[in-house]
């Protein structure tokens, strides 16, 4: 079993959790913000926030644009082949990555029932 122990995972949770997307609400509040910035003359420079990135289409792209700082695979994804090939790519591209209990753990980072 290569999973993170559970104090380490509740590092990493606890750690991502400044890295969250924003949701539609955030979003809308950010560009409308910037918006009225904008009208009243100001130059608000709106920089995209820094966030945690998901989908394994995504990642895997990341990963071979050296993109990717680090990788969390979540250990119950069935069919176990969709991701089994992750580890050597990030060996591979020298990213580190780490395997966590709960693929609906880091669904809840990224506002979906599963990651």
């Amino acid at each position: 079993n290569k999973a993170l122990d559970k104090h380490t995972a509740a590092e990493l949770f606890r750690f991502a959790q400044n890295y969250r997307p924003e949701n539609k609400a955030q979003k809308k509040d950010r560009l409308l913000a910037a918006a009225q910035a904008k009208e009243a003359g100001k130059d608000a420079e709106s920089k995209k926030p820094i966030v945690i990135k998901y989908g394994l289409n995504h990642v895997t792209a990341l990963i071979e644009q050296k993109k990717a700082k680090l990788v969390v695979i979540a250990h119950d994804v069935d069919p176990i082949e969709v991701v089994v090939w992750l580890p050597a790519l990030c060996r591979k591209f020298g990213i580190p990555y780490c395997i966590v209990k709960g693929k609906a753990r880091l669904g809840s980072l990224v506002h979906l029932k599963t990651a």
